[in-house]
This record gives structure tokens, sequence and C-alpha cells, in this order.
């Protein structure tokens, strides 16, 4: 299978049934041909983006709606019209190679419907009258009514973000250059950017690239980071000889910031859960020149060698619903599911009980997520600061963003930031 349409439609259609984006992309899309698989990772990135409206709209469409075994069909129709209305593809092109890619999907009996439908939709004035607020809004259901509850207004922010590609933002490496020389650097090469506002590391490419191509990436000039995960390592604000745990650190972009702004630190840990996912940790490390230690370890439940010499600061970004980057997962929009949420604030609370014994008195902890919901968030620093274990709730401030009762929430930005939550946690004496 080659065809970028048909490719594009065959990952939607596995991401419909359980399976991650991450994993599944990079192997799907060695069956396009190198010169489509911008269009297909387009299509499929698109796609999910718009999920929930375009099926809403395909839906309208179909004089009945389509089997289960069918619902690569239905993956299909829906690239089509994220095609015909986000692309510049001429229109007869795209009706035309998307009917064609059910022949390649063994659907040759769908080429009637695909057609159809989207003719039908081409026509339609104002096919999104009859949707309702989430389904115009491209965001599920059950998660627009946790976000407007939660944020009233600044939904409208949040699901507009989650319908964009988000900005490549790096992050220059101080111990390399300042940023107003790599901003030169990066002008000398025709590269248009700008400084980002809100971090001090921070630049922003006015169009994206492929990242080996970024001038002195490969030597570790700079890093590929969002502007709001920039924030991370200015809040923990490393110390000369300190020892710092980043416990769920992988991919490193958080790790190594830490140690470009302290590189006189006792020892800098990156522990990770996963061994294959520590490889790029060092990966990281060693383009920009940065020593670090590395451990395989279960953040909720650390190995004595962690637990013999205590950390005086820890960074906790833990695993969550990551409805805070849904621009970057947007397969979120399928997978994840109401039931979802506790799981996640049940395992981000172990992991605060697990970290917590690693932390010196008078140590600092950030609790970082890329979640939006306060049931990841406030919710679980409430219920781990009532467990009577020394937990003193720091106040944090930020140049964008709202405040929390336990923390500070940045809201995804159309043109800046991800959004996620910080909330800083002393130990103070039992």
């Amino acid at each position: 299978m080659s065809a970028p349409r048909a490719v594009a439609a065959s990952i939607i259609h596995r991401v419909m049934g359980g399976h991650s984006l991450n994993r599944l992309l990079p192997t799907a899309l060695d069956a396009t041909d190198e010169s489509q698989r911008p269009l297909c990772q387009e299509l499929v990135y698109g796609t999910l983006r718009e999920w929930p409206y375009l099926t809403a709209i395909c839906q309208g469409f179909l004089a009945k709606p389509l089997r289960r075994k069918d619902q690569d069909v239905m993956a299909l129709l829906c690239v089509g019209m994220y095609e015909l209305e986000r692309l510049n593809t001429p229109a007869h092109a795209v009706v035309s190679e998307t009917v064609n890619a059910a022949r390649t999907l063994k659907k040759p009996w769908a080429t009637g419907v695909i057609n159809g439908v989207l003719r039908s939709f081409q026509r339609a004035a104002t096919p999104a009258d009859t949707l309702s607020v989430s389904e115009q809004r491209a965001l599920p259901m059950w998660l627009h009514d946790r976000l407007n509850t939660e944020y009233g207004d600044g939904i409208e922010q949040i699901a507009l973000a989650a319908r964009k590609r988000p900005p490549m933002a790096l992050r220059v490496n101080r111990q390399s250059a300042l940023r107003e020389d790599y901003l030169k650097t990066l002008a000398d090469a025709g590269v248009s950017a700008s400084a980002c506002l809100s971090t001090a590391d921070g630049v922003v490419l006015a169009r994206p690239m492929d990242v080996t191509t970024v001038p002195g990436f490969l030597d570790g000039a700079a890093s590929v980071q969002d502007s709001a995960a920039q924030h991370v390592a200015h809040l923990l604000a490393p110390q000369p000889g300190e020892r710092i745990l980043d416990a769920c650190a992988a991919p490193g972009g958080k790790a190594c910031h830490l140690l470009e702004l302290q590189p006189a630190l006792e020892a800098l840990v990156a522990a990770d859960i996963s061994a294959p996912r520590l490889q790029r940790v060092l990966e990281n490390s060693s383009r920009l020149g940065i020593t670090l230690s590395t451990a395989v370890a279960d953040a909720s439940a650390l190995p004595d060698a962690l637990l013999a010499s205590p950390f005086d600061a820890i960074l906790a970004d833990v695993p969550c619903s990551a409805t805070g980057v849904m621009r970057r997962n947007p397969d979120i929009k399928i997978l994840r599911q109401p039931d979802d949420i506790d799981g996640f604030a049940r395992q981000q609370l172990a992991i605060l009980q697990g970290l917590w014994p690693a932390l010196k008195v008078n140590g600092r902890l950030l609790y970082v997520t890329c979640s939006l919901l306060q049931a990841e968030n406030d919710d679980v620093i409430a219920r781990f600061a009532a467990s009577g274990s020394g937990v003193v709730v720091e106040p944090l401030q930020l140049p964008d963003g709202l405040a929390r009762r336990y923390g500070w929430q940045t809201l995804p930005h159309p043109e800046g930031g991800d959004g996620l939550y910080f909330s800083m946690l002393r130990r103070a004496a039992e």
C-alpha cells in the first residue's frame, strides 16, 4: 500500500481500534513513498485533530451508518473531508484520489459512497449548523463538558489550540550560546525566528523545519522544547552542589535543561520505568555535551539505591491524560475515555507517595502534568498534602496562565505553548 490517503485511513482505523499513534506512525509511514510521507502525516494529524467535528459531519451525509467492520471507510471519508476543507489540493483531485484509496483498502463497494459524501460535503454551505457545541469545537463531549465547567470562556482558546499545528519552539543551550547570538545564527542561515517572550531560553521558528536541518542542532546549540515546558527547569531552580532526581525523565529534555542552567550540580539522576526510553535521554545528553546518570526505576516504588541518599530536589513530570497537548497527540480525541482520568490520578498520587521519602527535609519537589483537568492536578496535590507527611505547598506564578489553589496552569495557545500544570512542594520537618 503506497497511496498516502489509504495509508492515513489505515493508521486512523487502527487508532480507532485502540492503538497509540506514536507507536503506529513511524512503521506505518514506511508503507508510503518517501515523497508522499509529509502529506500522509498531515492527513493523519489533521484528521485526528478534527475528528469529533468530521465524524459528526460525515454521519449527516451517510444514508445509513457504516458497519463496525467498515470503520476504515469512515476514516477515509474523514481524511477526504479534511483535505477538502483544510489543504490546497484541487477538489477534483481530492475526490478522485480518495475514491481510488477505497480500492487500495479493498473496499471497492465504498467508492460510490465516498464520491457521494465528498461531493455533498463540497456543496454544503454551512454544514456545521446542525452540530452540537462540542462537535463544532472538535472535542469529545465528555471532555468538552469538563473543560467548560473548569474553564468557562477559556474553552474557546483550548479548543482552538487543539485543532492547530503547534509552533516549533527551541530551547537555546546557554552553555553553548546566548539566545541573542543564536537568533543571529538562525538569521544568517535564512531561518526566520523570534525570542519567546515567556521564557529566558526560548526561540520560536516562523515555520517548522526538519530538526536535523536546524542550525547548530546536531552540535548541541539548541533543543526542540515547547515554551511552557521550558518553565520547568527555571521553577526547580537548580543550585550548585545539589543532587537532583528527574523521576520520569524520558526523553530527557527537562533533565538536560536543568544541567544547562546549572552545570555545577553534584549529580543529576534521570530515572524512568522504561529502559528503552532512557536511551533517548542518553542520546539527548550526548548531543548536548551533558553528563548525567540514568536509572531504570518505578517512581512509585523507588529502589533502595535511590532512597539511600536523599535528593535536594525532585522533578515529577508524571504520566497523565495529556489533555493539555492534544494538538501533539490528537489520537487522544479517540483514545481517551472519562474513566481513564481516575486511573491517572491514582497513579499520580502513588508516584508522589513513592518519591517523597527520597526528598531531603526542606527539599523541593516540582509536580508537573500536561493535563488541563483538576482531577489530575489540584485534586491530586490536595489529597497528597492532606496525608500529613510534612507537605508544604509553595506559591508559584508564571508570565502566562492561571493561578490554581495548589499551583499554576498554563493554557494551550494556538500561537504559543502547551497546557501544563505545576505545583511546588517542600518537605517540612514532621
